[in-house]
C-alpha cells in the first residue's frame, strides 16, 4: 500500500533515511532528527512531502519529494529528494509504486517533470531507473554549498549587495 505519510510515520521515515544513509556511505552526514522531519512534513503549509509503502502494516519504504520549478517549461515539477525501500522488500514492487504515485500527481496537477540523482557507482538503482525510462542527464553536474562554504559565501554575498 501506497499513502501520503502522517506524523506517526516519521520514527520510520527517520530510520529509513538512516538505512539509505548508510547504504550511501554516508550515514555520518546525517543530522535530520524526528523534529526536523515532522516540522518539514507537518508544517501549515509544507514545503516537502512524503509518501510510504507499507507492508503488513509496516512502513517498508519511503519517497521523500518537493516541487522543483522549470523556467524553461514555465511549470513546476517534483524533485525526488529521496526513494527507499528495506532490501529485504525489494522486487516486491514498492519502489515502482512510489515513484507511479509521484508520475501520478505530477500528471494530476500538469506538472513538468519528476528527477532526483542518483550516485554514479549505484548501478542497481540505475538498472531500476532505466527500466521505468528514466534517463540521465549527463551534460550537467550537480553542485552544492555547504558548511563553511555555505557561510562563507552567504558573508560575501552579503557585503557585496
Amino acid at each position: 500500500m501506497i499513502r501520503p505519510s502522517t506524523p506517526d510515520d516519521v520514527p520510520a521515515i527517520l530510520r529509513l533515511v538512516r538505512d539509505l544513509a548508510e547504504y550511501e556511505r554516508s550515514l555520518h552526514e546525517v543530522e535530520a532528527t524526528e523534529e526536523h522531519l515532522r516540522d518539514a512534513l507537518f508544517a501549515p503549509e509544507p514545503r516537502v512531502h512524503a509518501h510510504v509503502a507499507e507492508h503488513g502494516g509496516k512502513v517498508v519504504g519511503f519517497a521523500l519529494w518537493f516541487l522543483s520549478y522549470s523556467t524553461w517549461t514555465g511549470r513546476h515539477g517534483i524533485y525526488l529528494e529521496d526513494l527507499f525501500v528495506e532490501p529485504d522488500m525489494r522486487g516486491h514492487g514498492y519502489g515502482k509504486a512510489l515513484l507511479t504515485e509521484l508520475t501520478r500527481i505530477a500528471e494530476e496537477r500538469g506538472y513538468a517533470r519528476v528527477e532526483w540523482s542518483v550516485l554514479d557507482w549505484n548501478a542497481p538503482a540505475i538498472g531500476f531507473y532505466r527500466a521505468l525510462g528514466a534517463r540521465p542527464q549527463d551534460e550537467w553536474t550537480v553542485y552544492r554549498l555547504t558548511g563553511d562554504a555555505l557561510a562563507e559565501a552567504a558573508g560575501r554575498a552579503g557585503a557585496t549587495a
